[in-house]
Protein backbone atom coordinates (compact mmCIF):
# COMPACT_ATOMS: atom_id res chain seq x y z
CA UNK A 1 0.00 0.00 0.00
CA UNK A 2 0.93 3.62 -0.48
CA UNK A 3 -0.09 6.74 1.49
CA UNK A 4 -0.03 10.40 0.59
CA UNK A 5 -0.17 13.10 3.27
CA UNK A 6 -1.53 16.47 2.20
CA UNK A 7 -1.08 19.38 4.59
CA UNK A 8 -3.64 22.18 4.35
CA UNK A 9 -4.15 25.57 5.94
CA UNK A 10 -7.89 25.90 6.43
CA UNK A 11 -9.34 29.14 7.85
CA UNK A 12 -11.48 28.36 10.92
CA UNK A 13 -14.58 29.89 9.34
CA UNK A 14 -14.15 27.59 6.31
CA UNK A 15 -13.53 24.32 8.19
CA UNK A 16 -17.09 22.94 7.90
CA UNK A 17 -17.23 23.80 4.21
CA UNK A 18 -13.79 22.28 3.61
CA UNK A 19 -14.75 19.09 5.44
CA UNK A 20 -17.96 18.71 3.43
CA UNK A 21 -16.14 19.23 0.13
CA UNK A 22 -13.27 16.93 1.18
CA UNK A 23 -15.81 14.20 2.04
CA UNK A 24 -17.50 14.50 -1.36
CA UNK A 25 -14.19 14.69 -3.27
CA UNK A 26 -12.77 11.72 -1.35
CA UNK A 27 -15.84 9.58 -2.02
CA UNK A 28 -15.79 10.53 -5.70
CA UNK A 29 -12.08 9.72 -6.08
CA UNK A 30 -12.48 6.46 -4.18
CA UNK A 31 -15.32 5.33 -6.44
CA UNK A 32 -14.03 6.57 -9.80
CA UNK A 33 -10.21 6.45 -9.78
CA UNK A 34 -8.46 3.11 -10.15
CA UNK A 35 -6.25 2.33 -7.17
CA UNK A 36 -7.77 4.93 -4.82
CA UNK A 37 -8.65 3.42 -1.44
CA UNK A 38 -10.03 6.41 0.48
CA UNK A 39 -8.69 8.95 2.93
CA UNK A 40 -8.93 10.26 6.47
CA UNK A 41 -8.63 13.77 7.89
CA UNK A 42 -6.77 15.05 10.95
CA UNK A 43 -6.98 18.52 12.49
CA UNK A 44 -4.21 19.82 14.75
CA UNK A 45 -5.26 20.32 18.37
CA UNK A 46 -2.56 22.96 18.79
CA UNK A 47 -2.93 24.75 15.46
CA UNK A 48 -6.60 24.50 14.43
CA UNK A 49 -6.05 25.81 10.89
CA UNK A 50 -3.58 22.96 10.19
CA UNK A 51 -5.30 19.97 8.59
CA UNK A 52 -3.80 16.76 7.26
CA UNK A 53 -5.59 14.52 4.81
CA UNK A 54 -4.06 11.08 4.39
CA UNK A 55 -4.99 9.18 1.24
CA UNK A 56 -4.46 5.46 0.75
CA UNK A 57 -3.58 4.09 -2.67
CA UNK A 58 -2.87 0.62 -4.02
CA UNK A 59 0.46 1.83 -5.46
CA UNK A 60 2.62 4.86 -6.16
CA UNK A 61 1.85 4.43 -9.84
CA UNK A 62 -1.92 4.63 -9.25
CA UNK A 63 -1.49 7.84 -7.25
CA UNK A 64 0.91 9.38 -9.79
CA UNK A 65 -1.55 8.63 -12.57
CA UNK A 66 -4.21 10.54 -10.64
CA UNK A 67 -2.02 13.35 -9.30
CA UNK A 68 -0.40 14.07 -12.68
CA UNK A 69 0.56 17.74 -12.80
CA UNK A 70 0.00 18.23 -9.04
CA UNK A 71 -3.35 19.94 -9.55
CA UNK A 72 -5.99 17.30 -10.18
CA UNK A 73 -9.28 18.83 -11.28
CA UNK A 74 -11.11 16.68 -8.71
CA UNK A 75 -9.29 18.53 -5.89
CA UNK A 76 -9.92 22.04 -7.26
CA UNK A 77 -12.84 22.79 -4.91
CA UNK A 78 -10.64 21.99 -1.91
CA UNK A 79 -7.88 24.27 -3.20
CA UNK A 80 -10.43 27.07 -3.65
CA UNK A 81 -11.16 27.02 0.10
CA UNK A 82 -7.82 26.12 1.65
CA UNK A 83 -4.14 26.52 0.93
CA UNK A 84 -2.37 23.26 0.21
CA UNK A 85 0.94 23.56 2.06
CA UNK A 86 2.62 20.29 1.11
CA UNK A 87 2.23 16.83 -0.36
CA UNK A 88 4.40 13.98 0.84
CA UNK A 89 4.31 10.36 -0.32
CA UNK A 90 5.01 7.34 1.88
CA UNK A 91 5.32 3.62 1.32
CA UNK A 92 3.19 1.89 3.92
CA UNK A 93 5.42 -0.43 5.91
CA UNK A 94 2.85 -1.78 8.36
CA UNK A 95 -0.65 -0.83 9.50
CA UNK A 96 -1.83 -2.13 12.85
CA UNK A 97 -4.95 0.02 13.09
CA UNK A 98 -8.33 -1.64 13.32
Amino acid sequence: MFRVVYEWRVPAEKMDEFQNIWRSVTDDIHHTVDGALGSFMLRSSDTPDKVLTVAKWESREAWQSFFGNSNPEKMKAMRNIAERISVEAFDEVEDRTR
